[in-house]
């Protein structure tokens, strides 16, 4: 064979490989689109791992720039903005009553968090999926009163707390529909109460919370390409996820272990019919272990998950961990 010859088929060779391999994403936002569809890299995991940044960093610019840093330092898949703008507790709510009485919080309670969000979206949205984080009512409720009087005026007279989680869930959608306007991808919606013991019935959850977290979920659901479910376990663990296996989300995030036994990313991935993101215990190795424990974790993980697959902790990250952890658990994910 001549040099002519050899250089004509290797251009060929060449041309074919262009012609026919699948394109390469150009960037996160293509590639966890992808990945929503279906349509993932087989030997790529999709990773991200959440914390908080402090007084410092709740809102305006200081916060976009510090979550822009995260982001970008550990090479997650996705940017996910953390909720800071909590509800302040609210004194006068002594008795079940009181309720009624709360003030609706308007969008200018939230244009703190919402300059962040505009900030974000104009530096990372051509790039990545961006996604705002979303407490359910009865969580914000808990942040008006504490979870302890919350929960004892709902076992007390949950028709009268009720009217405090309507205008709750009427402050939330307007923020909703603003992060909408603005242009977020999605929301990591996270809901709490179906815990095991948390109520003297399960029916309080069924009548009185999940009514209102599914106003805000449904609405997102119609309006944004990339949605997680979040069941959050920070205050108790679950006997199962029976009451929440309909509500929406593109992702379903939640801990394998319940009270009495640890389940699998397959059956969560069956029961909840969309892909499981989790795998990590936030206090365990991730939190505590050597970069090559690090490793042969997340490996395990990967190897026994369905696909599609995330790779995240079961909840946020206590705040002091290492971001280069991080960044050595994401790019571990990416390779496998």
């Amino acid at each position: 064979m001549n040099r002519r010859t050899f250089l004509s088929l290797a251009s060929v060779a060449a041309l074919r490989r262009t012609s026919f391999a699948a394109p390469v994403p150009a960037n996160k936002r293509e590639r966890m689109l992808e990945w929503l569809a279906g349509q993932g890299a087989p030997n790529y995991t999709p990773a991200a791992f959440f914390l908080h940044f402090g007084n410092d960093y709740k809102a305006g610019s200081a916060a976009a720039t510090r979550h822009l840093e995260f982001f970008r330092h550990t090479d997650m898949d996705f940017l996910k903005i953390q909720f800071e703008q909590t509800y302040s507790r609210q004194e006068f709510l002594q008795k079940p009553a009181d309720w009624s009485k709360l003030k609706l919080a308007g969008l200018d309670f939230y244009e703190p968090l919402l300059q962040t969000v505009r900030e974000l979206v104009k530096a990372e949205k051509k790039n990545s999926l961006i996604l705002m984080t979303l407490y359910s009512p009865f969580m914000c409720a808990g942040q008006c009163a504490t979870a302890p009087v919350l929960l004892q005026h709902l076992e007390e007279n949950p028709e009268a707390v009720k009217k405090g989680l309507e205008i709750l869930t009427e402050s939330q959608l307007l923020f909703v529909r603003a992060c909408i306007k603005e242009g977020v991808d999605g929301f990591y919606t996270s809901t709490q109460g179906s815990e095991a013991k948390r109520f003297s019935t399960p029916a309080i959850f069924t009548k009185y919370v999940k009514p209102f977290d599914l106003v805000s979920m449904k609405e997102i659901a119609g309006a944004c390409p990339f949605n997680i479910l979040h069941v959050c376990d920070y205050v108790a663990p679950y006997a199962n996820y029976d009451a929440v296996y309909d509500y929406p989300g593109h992702v379903i995030n939640c801990n394998v272990k319940l009270i009495d036994r640890q389940i699998t990313g397959q059956e969560i991935a069956q029961r909840f019919k969309r892909p499981f993101m989790g795998g990590m215990d936030r206090h365990g190795i991730i939190a505590t272990g050597t970069p090559a424990q690090v490793e042969a974790e997340i490996r395990k993980v990967v190897k026994n998950s369905p696909r599609p697959f995330m790779l995240g902790a079961d909840c946020t990250v206590e705040a002091d961990t290492s971001w280069d952890r991080l960044k050595h658990a994401i790019s571990v994910a990416h390779q496998v």
